[in-house]
């Protein structure tokens, strides 16, 4: 799926965060535990060197408590990485974040030097909120809408001994797999002006209907499984009245009640992407990359050609 939005304060911030890296002592990274691999930034598995870094699955308790745990087993034994499940119903448990700090870097604790911390993230991943949270007052903007924040700001965490690099909600300009594209809207971390809703209701409707098709029963109150997306669709568009005139199903309207339901947790908890998912979907991906520098350099090779005739 093609996504046309990738604000220019991404971009500064991408820049900013490249500078800002080689200051600090460990990278807080803010995921949706809903789509831990989806959320998180690809630029920062190259630019992260041996750098200490914290995984934050936040929204917990809208995903799927059993692939949560998978997901942080899965990360906590990847090299230099520390996982936390959070929500913002429970504040104790997200200040539990910077005694992790602390136990990462414990040489800081002490020190005149506070400990020096960059915090990141999607847009709408809830990053702020869990700023204001560790902060214990309002310091960060929050909204329940992509890119809020669009400057850097610097958070003195003091009776923690922590400074925080507050960054701006950063997506990357090119999403290489169409799939974590559309996790990514369904979720609600890009606007939704910019993508097609029917055609993230579809992708959506699929997996539920593959992985949670119980949940689907009992939220719409259907009689049988559906046989498809379209004709889960259709009827949840019939009981809803997604009506246009002539009596013409609304796709559409159907797209935006189910993502709705789904973002705000009324379906129940659910996660859409697990850890072996994810290894082949990126065996897949890898191999599409591959194939468009071979096609790339089969063009500039075919132009340099051409100069030379």
């Amino acid at each position: 799926m093609q996504i046309q939005w990738y604000p220019g304060h991404m971009y500064k911030a991408s820049k900013e965060l490249k500078q800002i890296l080689p200051s600090v002592d460990l990278i807080i990274e803010v995921l949706d535990a809903r789509i831990p691999f989806s959320s998180q930034n690809p630029m920062l598995t190259t630019i992260r060197g041996d750098k200490p870094c914290i995984k934050i699955l936040n929204k917990e308790d809208l995903a799927d408590d059993h692939q949560t745990q998978q997901w942080q087993d899965y990360l906590d034994r990847q090299k230099g990485i520390k996982t936390l499940a959070v929500n913002i119903s429970a504040p104790d448990k997200i200040k539990q974040l910077t005694n992790l700090c602390h136990k990462i870097i414990p040489q800081k604790k002490h020190s005149d030097e506070l400990l020096k911390a960059v915090i990141m993230g999607i847009p709408n991943v809830g990053k702020s909120t869990l700023i204001n949270i560790l902060a214990g007052r309002a310091i960060a903007k929050t909204g329940n809408e992509p890119a809020v924040t669009k400057g850097q700001q610097r958070i003195a965490l003091k009776s923690e001994h922590i400074l925080l690099f507050d960054t701006p909600g950063m997506l990357w300009g090119n999403i290489e797999n169409k799939n974590s594209g559309y996790r990514l809207a369904a979720t609600g971390a890009i606007k939704d002006t910019a993508m097609d809703i029917d055609d993230v209701g579809f992708f959506v409707a699929e997996y539920l209907l593959k992985e949670y098709p119980q949940m689907l029963i009992d939220r719409y109150q259907l009689k049988n499984k559906p046989s498809s997306e379209l004709e889960f669709l259709e009827e949840l568009g019939r009981k809803r009245g997604c009506l246009r005139s002539g009596g013409i199903l609304d796709l559409i309207k159907a797209s935006k009640i189910l993502l709705t339901e789904l973002r705000a947790g009324t379906l129940g908890k659910i996660t859409l992407e697990t850890p072996d998912m994810m290894q082949m979907e990126s065996k897949q991906t890898a191999a599409i990359i591959a194939k468009k520098k071979e096609r790339k350099a089969i063009r500039k090779a075919r132009r340099k050609r051409r100069r030379k005739t």
